[in-house]
């Protein structure tokens, strides 16, 4: 971001307060001051929170006339786990609600050892999302088989998809080895979705403790070790900007949500050069 760029739109992503529904989690990203949001309508993992929104439900059509009355939309929605038995059943009918509220992008994390029944798999995956407008971003996690951006990165070479793309999440990114030079290197066209966060000087030592960390002790970008700033001149100024903190702590999560997008301000107006 240079000099003269203006503040981006900021999203939020739902991770930062799952337990807050789609269309009370509008209202509050209206309130706090973000422009879209992200919702979780696949579990991550099996009984991992999740909300339903099908086609001609009432959750959906209220969600809609809160988009519309708040102005806040949805960019992106997450996320699906691509494991051994991993099948595309079901998926269409959450891609066709998710297309009826205006998503762009899908958010899909690897857990197969077996690299090319994942790799067919995503292909597959990408190919029924264009059906549904929707592009698709890979996500590095430390815990699972795809664990760095370079793997992702090569994924979604092999896949030979036009709507794949990597997604690069500051926590996922740093943490498991990511360097600035990486994604200078990589097409722009892959590197279409960034999540920022913070964390503290002290990395987790195993997966429990890297999966507690991206679950609920991530700080407010700003607040931390990474170089946020060279992550945001390094990708291409055009991608899609959102915040993912989940938070330990007993502030309510109007306010805590609000300290997020200050910080997260704060921090582009630096970059921006403000």
């Amino acid at each position: 971001m240079s000099h003269s760029r203006k503040l981006p739109p900021i999203g939020l992503a739902h991770l930062t307060a799952l337990a807050v529904p789609p269309r009370e989690f509008v209202e509050l990203a209206a309130r706090t001051g973000f422009q879209s949001v992200g919702l979780r309508l696949f579990a991550a993992d099996p009984g991992a929170p999740v909300y339903s929104l099908p086609v001609g439900s009432p959750e959906l059509r209220e969600l809609r006339d809160t988009m519309t009355a708040t102005g806040v939309g949805v960019f992106d929605i997450e996320t699906i786990t691509l494991r051994p038995t991993f099948t595309l059943e079901g998926v269409a009918a959450v891609f066709e609600g998710a297309r009826e509220l205006g998503a762009r992008r899908l958010t899909v994390s690897g857990d197969d050892p077996d690299y090319v029944r994942l790799v067919s798999n995503f292909a597959a995956l990408c190919d029924l999302a264009h059906q549904y407008d929707l592009s698709v971003d890979f996500e590095n996690l430390g815990w699972r088989s795809v664990a760095t951006f370079g793997q992702a990165l090569e994924l979604v070479r092999s896949a030979q998809q036009p709507n794949a793309g990597v997604l690069v999440d500051a926590l996922h990114f740093f943490r498991n080895g990511g360097k600035l030079e990486a994604l200078t290197e990589a097409p722009p066209a892959v590197i279409r979705s960034i999540q920022l966060c913070d964390a503290p000087e002290r990395a987790p030592s195993n997966k429990e403790e890297m999966i507690a960390e991206a679950r609920g002790a991530r700080l407010p970008p700003g607040e931390g070790v990474f170089d946020l700033l060279g992550l945001i001149a390094a990708v291409p100024p055009d991608s899609a900007l959102s915040v993912e903190v989940p938070m330990s702590g007993d502030l309510p999560v109007d306010e805590r949500v609000k300290r997020i997008y200050d910080a997260t301000r704060k921090l582009l107006l630096k970059a921006c050069g403000g």
